[in-house]
């Protein structure tokens, strides 16, 4: 694959489409050109047509030399996340519980439930009632308790990873390697609760998870730029 100039300067924004039977296009979340390599990669389960294009995307928020700008590109070029409105990413906005369930599903090409017959009692009837109900039955998640999701408390970063970890679980992505680091790197393994160790273990030891000062803050709340970038490590390693 020969890229353009543009898309050299922008190789974020070079997107992999799979062109199904009826001629509609989708975006395959994890397709990326690599400049160090001159490829193009991507991974599926079918053989298809598929096209290589350019979709970029740009916020008024988001300045291009902000630490988050290629990771916010990323995901806004393959229509994981469509920005808060007006133009605008919000990156420094906190995350909540609902917002991080629902990229993560469509980073992973996980579909919401159309016609749910069980679901969480503050789903609502939203953009985001069937994602829950997709990701309670799938095992994604249990809630917080008494059939509760919870969805605009902020999430976590132990939710975080703990919520992505079943996921990527469920669809068998979950990333493999080792960065020599373990949980007993990190001065504040000890404040990480029961339930998210196992996810939060995974991360850290494939990667994923790096902290920051020597340590993890894992009861600390993210925002839309840090899930940007933590999408973007997944989908291109």
């Amino acid at each position: 694959y020969t890229p353009t100039a543009e898309e050299l300067a922008n190789p974020e924004s070079s997107v992999v489409w799979y062109i199904d039977g009826s001629g509609n296009v989708i975006t395959i979340p994890n397709g990326h050109y690599d400049p160090a390599t001159g490829m193009v990669t991507f991974s599926t389960t079918h053989f298809s047509n598929y096209a290589v294009a350019y979709n970029q995307v740009s916020f008024n928020d988001v300045a291009v030399d902000a630490w988050y700008h290629k990771a916010v590109s990323f995901i806004a070029a393959r229509e994981i996340t469509k920005g808060t409105g007006n133009g605008n990413f919000s990156p420094e906005l906190k995350l909540t519980r609902v917002e991080f369930i629902v990229l993560i599903m469509r980073a992973y090409g996980i579909d919401p439930d159309t016609s749910p017959a069980d679901n969480f009692s503050d789903a609502g009837n939203t953009y985001y009632t069937g994602y829950l109900a997709a990701a309670k039955r799938l095992g994604i998640t249990a809630g917080v308790g008494n059939n509760l999701f919870a969805p605009g408390n902020q999430v976590t970063r132990q939710e975080m990873f703990t919520l992505l970890y079943n996921a990527l679980k469920v669809t068998g992505q979950l990333p493999q390697g080792s960065s020599g680091k373990s949980l007993l790197d990190f001065s504040d393994a000890s404040e990480i609760a029961s339930w998210a160790r196992t996810a939060m273990s995974h991360f850290v030891e494939t990667g994923i998870a790096g902290g920051s000062g020597g340590k993890l803050n894992p009861t600390g709340t993210a925002t839309r730029a840090e899930m940007a970038q933590v999408l973007y490590n997944l989908l291109v390693k």
